[in-house]
């Protein structure tokens, strides 16, 4: 045994009933070496397969093995958002439900945890083979742009996957905003943190549900929450514009009194309007993705909508009116 603290396990479930029993089984034998006192909080994101039929018989047999089920699928960050909020561990996992986060990794974060870091994440020092060198390309990308536009420095490579001590959890938690990106809150929130390199395995089963598409709702999600760049970048496109706009007309000046008889353009006057109008586009588009998000806090909705949750402890009887950001349907609630 590494500790006799308590270690919270929190993987989700969306689409995943075909690795639901290995993730556990790999799971529990890694957490029940590294202490007695751990549980699993596995939240089933409204899987429209038969995770919860799985999950609610593994359930039935294990007491450590919490099951969370949404009333709709809200997304994997409020899922693990949902788990965060439930846990009682001294230190906190999160990890998909793919086994692409490889359970016997987490002995390591512990090991580093035990060290005296608040916060260790694993770092993808190489992807699984199926995506691609494009793909691969393109996520490191993505953290290279977000640090380079970010006020918040994310580490490159590192995704949700690692284990946040008990009150780097607690902070995240009472941070009020709905449309959350954890692994920014993660940087955002400070601590000592370090990472773990892992090269990152194929899925064990089923395919991603990701797509170029939810990539690109990823790269506006973290950008806009976490960087004022793109208004900024609004004040120099107008800057330029009138610049161009000052050039034109002294070019048309000159022309007028230089050149009397040469032609007036009406393509160039097109392509001005064009242009200018294109430039009032980008900036309008740039300031209503900041009203949107005004707009989603002010609503105040919860994150997430508990339908059920099975192995019900009394941390969440007593607790659960104090979490505004979760909503309770109690008439749905099941305790086994």
């Amino acid at each position: 045994m590494l500790t006799n603290k308590k270690i919270t396990a929190i993987p989700i479930a969306y689409r995943d009933e075909g690795n639901i029993e290995e993730l556990y089984k790999r799971l529990t034998k890694v957490l029940s070496k590294i202490t007695r006192n751990y549980e699993i909080i596995y939240v089933n994101d409204s899987s429209p397969d038969k995770s919860q039929e799985i999950l609610e018989r593994l359930a039935k047999k294990d007491k450590h093995l919490k099951v969370v089920l949404h009333s709709r699928n809200f997304g994997a960050q409020n899922a693990f958002t949902t788990g965060m909020r439930l846990s009682s561990g001294d230190a906190v996992v999160l990890m998909d439900g793919d086994l692409q986060d490889p359970p016997e990794l987490i002995e390591k974060f512990v090991e580093k945890w035990l060290q005296g870091f608040d916060v260790v994440y694993g770092v993808r020092r190489k992807r699984e083979k199926s995506m691609g060198k494009l793909w691969e390309l393109a996520y490191h990308g993505f953290y290279v742009l977000f640090n380079k536009l970010s006020y918040v420095k994310m580490p490159l490579d590192a995704g949700d996957f690692s284990l946040m001590d008990r009150k780097v959890v607690d902070q995240i938690n009472e941070l009020p905003e709905k449309d959350r990106f954890i692994r920014g809150l993660r940087a955002w929130v400070g601590f000592k943190q370090t990472g773990v390199e892992y090269v990152r395995p194929e899925r064990f089963s089923g395919k991603s549900t990701n797509n170029f598409w939810k990539n690109l709702v990823w790269v506006r999600k973290a950008i806009f929450s976490f960087s004022f760049a793109p208004l900024e970048w609004v004040f120099y496109i107008a800057l330029i514009s009138v610049s161009i706009s000052l050039l034109a007309v002294m070019f048309y000046l000159i022309s007028y009194f230089l050149i009397p008889d040469a032609p007036k353009g009406f393509l160039t006057i097109l392509i001005a309007v064009l242009f200018l109008g294109s430039v009032q586009l980008v900036t309008l588009s740039i300031i209503c993705e900041y009203i949107r998000r005004l707009f989603e806090e002010i609503k105040n909705r919860p994150v997430s909508i508990v339908q059920k949750v099975i192995n019900d402890d009394q941390k969440v009887k007593d607790d659960k009116n104090k979490m505004p950001n979760l909503w309770f349907k109690k008439e749905l609630r099941n305790t086994l």
